[in-house]
């Protein structure tokens, strides 16, 4: 079936061409978990290389929708193909056994950051094949390592640590990419139960998922991960050398502005300061931050919370801090680590000594995945900000990690924060 469409700017009108029940005819077949790239196969899901497109969705993840913007504004051809000269990764890594596994990742393309070196031919046979992930070089500054210099806990070396306070890193962007049996398989539910859902829930955006079951890979529309290694990537695989980790989900909030309602920025800063004194001595370090806002809810769910927070009656409490969320959102979290390991699993980890979070849905998954954790690293107590007292205590109460005794039922009702709104 087709429509017309009309001219946009710079462009002739031309037809719609649905693809939920037809073409891929000469696309590549995807083996998820090979053992070599060349068995696996390329991820495909560039728009104008229809031909080939062997996946539901589009590169680039949330911002898919602004490359479709530029090319409905005549800013973009939607036949541009990525020039990958002088692109390639600035540290190799991998591959990994993991790599092998197809249950061990199923939320990313193990292969995504080498495609223009394994994929040539494919390349070179005009495939439009994109990386999606990227590795890079970086200075990282943040006040508070200024800080943990001027007070002696950081000293610079000039290789992990600058005298200027910056540290020096490699830096991985990673785009999702979903094995829809696999990502079902984590969530205990079945591949059409998962199809279904994602076809429903996004308002019908993506036909594929349940008229094309031939395609088991799909491009969501979600925001992906950074990852900061402090030291040598290559020592992450190297169960021998020290590893200082923390997986960290956003939270613009504080990570950015500073908000003392909760622990995310002084958690993330003391964990760099933990991965870099780690580093120095030898070992490595690493930060995976993942685009969760708000515990995957968003960002305007998580306002509206706060103010049922700290409007309810008896203000901001402890005791309802997990309450007033699910009242506002219907669940306390949908943050579902499930997936979180499969970035640890394509850097080769197999043992974390000393894992800076207090999260018991992070480990249970970290360790659920196979990885052992030696060590965990709770947040020093003159790092959390007064207001934030209602969230740390509510979180162990929990279920969260922590050296000192668990909160009870008491403590948490008389754990009040204070009301701003």
């Amino acid at each position: 079936m087709a429509f017309d469409t009309p001219a946009g700017a710079g462009r002739a009108a031309r037809h719609i061409r649905l693809t939920s029940h037809s073409g891929g005819a000469d696309a590549p077949v995807i083996h998820w978990g090979a053992a070599t790239a060349a068995e696996r196969g390329p991820v495909i899901g560039t728009t104008g290389s229809r031909e080939h497109r062997n996946v539901i969705g589009t590169h680039s993840g949330s911002y898919g929708v602004y490359r479709a913007l530029a090319v409905a504004a005549g800013a973009l051809s939607p036949q541009h193909r990525a020039d990958l000269t002088d692109t390639a990764p600035t540290d190799v890594i991998g591959p990994h056994p993991q790599w092998q596994d197809p249950a061990a990742i199923v939320g990313l393309d193990p292969w995504g950051a080498a495609v223009a070196d394994v994929f040539a031919a494919d390349l070179e046979s005009g495939r439009d094949i994109r990386p999606t992930i990227a590795v890079t070089k970086a200075h990282v500054m943040l006040p508070e390592v200024g800080t943990a210099l001027q007070q002696g806990r950081l000293r610079p070396d000039g290789r992990l640590l600058l005298d200027n306070g910056a540290a020096v890193v490699t830096k991985v962007a990673v785009e999702p990419v979903w094995h829809l049996p696999g990502v079902a398989a984590r969530f205990g539910c079945t591949e059409a139960a998962l199809r279904r859902a994602l076809f429903e829930e996004t308002g019908g955006m993506y036909p594929e998922l349940v008229t094309r079951g031939d395609l088991e890979v799909f491009l969501p529309p979600i925001g992906g991960q950074t990852v900061y290694i402090f030291g040598n990537p290559r020592d992450l695989a190297d169960p021998a050398v020290e590893l200082t980790a923390r997986v960290h989900d956003e939270c613009n909030g504080s990570d950015v502005f500073g908000s003392d309602i909760c622990t995310c920025r002084p958690y993330l800063t003391h964990a760099i300061e933990e991965c870099i004194a780690g580093a120095q001595r030898g070992g490595v370090g690493l930060v995976a931050y993942s685009r969760k806002e708000g515990r995957a809810l968003g960002e305007v769910t998580k306002f509206l919370v706060y103010n049922a927070r700290k409007r309810q009656a008896g203000g901001d409490t402890a005791d309802q801090y997990f309450a007033r969320t699910e009242c506002v959102a219907g669940v306390q979290d949908m943050r579902f680590q499930e997936l979180m390991p499969d970035v640890l699993h394509w850097l080769g980890i197999t043992r974390i000594h000393r894992l800076v979070s207090m999260s018991n849905m992070k480990y249970d998954a970290i360790t659920g995945s196979g990885i052992t954790v030696d060590e965990r690293v709770n947040i020093p107590d003159d790092l959390i900000p007064a207001d934030a007292r209602v969230e740390i205590d509510a979180k162990m109460a929990a279920g969260y990690f922590t050296p000192g005794p668990v909160p009870d039922a008491e403590d948490l009702k008389n754990t009040v924060g204070r009301g701003l709104v």
